[in-house]
């Protein structure tokens, strides 16, 4: 059955067109965004939700999303996702962090060169029928030190533009590397220096729990006396009744804003004094970059639903649609891996470390994590995935590690994955033959040879004669055919295990047999999933 989509926002009917043109069935109905029963009433037949920011997924909505994987925003923010409990759901959140990056700084720059010049009073007045050409002293922008705030996406190509205008640039990043900010051709310096010496800062950051208030009364108070302040990044990043006052007293000589704390924006300490310039959130305005994030989301969620590619998720590592033709099978061990340990371990899990070796290692370890801890969180929540499993990991205090090392051993590339408790350590390893099919090669430090199935059955023992015929006469008795059967051992009449692939589930009353023997020390099922 087709995976359906309802896209609830407005979206360009060329953007629903590759839903339909990739397979999907799509109900393309904007009106859908603003009316909260509505889309409470229909949610639960969809697989995928694009939208822009009208519609509120809040948890409630979640809550009745019974079938949907993937929430697709076309833009970047998405302030009107519940994100916690989506992640909490196992339901993708992506967004199209880049479809509008040129619109939003060619923004930022209209928005500079207007506050440098006061065109926007200019205009009025003019349109008044005043002739007041000495009132409106402007600034250039040639020779001029700009200081960005975030010299990512955006505010790279802001740099550039501003470079093209011959300003000097400056930037603050925290992950702005010197390599970087070489190509950039920008000095990097700390937030101090950037406001004590910028005539014009430009800011170009998400709001976080680091970058709220960046621009706070204190930091306002640093700025270069005359500076030009320009926000078309985020509301809440600057302290607007604090800029208020200063614009009033003169230490800031003028101010250009697109995003406000509160918005839709109806009143701020802001508005009409001379000098600022003031929008309503045109940063994605523009025709381009509304066709460009509608294309882009309905691309990306078509992959996801069709393919499994992730692109541009905000609560799950991206993988690629050639990454996922290549991991695939990775990605099936890492879930294997992660399924025995969590149905073999009863008390609860402290610690999982993931060892990458050989050329698994260079593969995206994040996507493999995720899947490893998917599979270790099943046995505890059937519903869980790549999504879910770290948020409740994170949530029951399990301290995930992760280490990478170069080939050692025989295999080109293998994962070992252990467990640690308050009791005990557990691990096994595993990697993928050249057929694509994956293997377990280790449990408990002991070497196996072990093909995955649906259906198997996992003993530990002392190393004595017999062992073989009590398996196989028992599950023979109880009707269970064996489709391939390992065994290990540390050392002649030391600890042994089996592991054994069967073609049906294996009866209580097998298992009770094999305990009554009195030849094992332990007797377990274990089942995967196998696609």
């Amino acid at each position: 059955m087709a995976p359906k989509v309802l896209v609830s926002d407005k979206l360009s009917e060329t953007a629903v067109q590759i839903f339909r043109d990739r397979g999907i069935d799509v109900t393309f109905d904007p009106t859908i965004g603003k009316d909260k029963d509505r889309l409470l009433q229909m949610i639960g037949e969809y697989d995928g939700l694009a939208i822009r920011s009208a519609t509120k997924v809040s948890d409630k909505v979640l809550a009745a999303a019974s079938k949907l994987k993937v929430i697709g925003r076309a833009g970047i923010g998405v302030d009107n996702v519940d994100i916690p409990a989506a992640s909490k759901r196992g339901i993708i959140v992506m967004n199209t962090p880049f479809g509008n990056s040129i619109t939003t700084a060619e923004h930022a720059i209209a928005m500079m060169m207007a506050v440098a010049r006061q065109i926007p009073e200019a205009n009025s007045s003019t349109h008044a029928g005043k002739w007041e050409k000495s009132r409106f002293m402007g600034v250039e922008l040639t020779g001029k030190t700009l200081g960005v705030v975030g010299a990512g996406n955006i505010g790279s190509i802001v740099i550039d533009r501003a470079h093209g205008l011959k300003m000097k640039v400056i930037a603050y990043d925290p992950f702005l590397s010197e390599d970087r900010a070489d190509k950039l051709g920008v000095e990097k310096v700390d937030l101090d220096t950037l406001l004590g010496r910028a005539d014009f800062v430009t800011l170009h950051v998400p709001v976080t729990d680091k970058t709220r208030d960046i621009l706070s009364a204190e930091a306002i108070a640093k700025l270069k006396p005359g500076v030009r302040l320009i926000n078309c990044a985020r509301g809440g990043l600057v302290d607007e009744d604090a800029l208020a006052i200063a614009l009033k007293s003169g230490h800031v000589a003028g101010a250009a804003f697109d995003v406000f704390a509160t918005e839709p924006a109806t009143e701020s300490p802001l508005f009409n004094l001379p000098n600022v310039v003031v929008t309503p959130h045109l940063g994605a305005a523009t025709t381009e970059a509304q066709e460009n994030v509608a294309l882009q989301i309905a691309e990306q969620m078509s992959d996801y639903l069709l393919t499994g590619a992730v692109s541009n998720a905000l609560n799950m590592p991206s993988v690629t649609a050639e990454e996922a033709k290549v991991m695939g099978p990775w990605l099936t061990l890492a879930g294997h891996l992660g399924t025995f340990v969590g149905q073999m371990t009863e008390e609860p899990i402290v610690a999982v470390n993931i060892l990458y070796n050989g050329n698994v290692a260079t593969m995206n370890t994040a996507a493999l994590n995720a899947a490893v801890i998917a599979g270790v969180m099943k046995s505890v929540n059937p519903d869980v995935n790549m999504v879910s499993a770290p948020v409740i990991a994170k949530d029951r205090g399990i301290d995930v590690t992760t280490t990478t090392q170069g080939k050692t051993g025989v295999f080109d590339a293998y994962i070992k994955l252990t467990v640690v408790t308050a009791q005990r350590e557990r691990s096994i390893a595993g990697t993928v033959f050249s057929d694509g099919k994956p293997r377990f090669i280790q449990i408990k430090g002991i070497t196996i040879d072990a093909e995955i199935g649906r259906h198997m059955l996992y003993t530990t023992n002392t190393d004595v004669p017999g062992i073989i015929g009590a398996l196989g006469k028992t599950l023979g008795e109880n009707g269970v055919n064996i489709a391939n059967f390992t065994l290990g051992r540390s050392d002649r009449g030391k600890e042994a295990i089996a592991l054994l692939y069967v073609d049906e589930p294996i009866p209580q009353p097998a298992l009770d047999q094999l305990a009554a023997t009195g030849l094992f020390r332990a007797v377990r099922t274990l089942e995967f999933d196998i696609t």
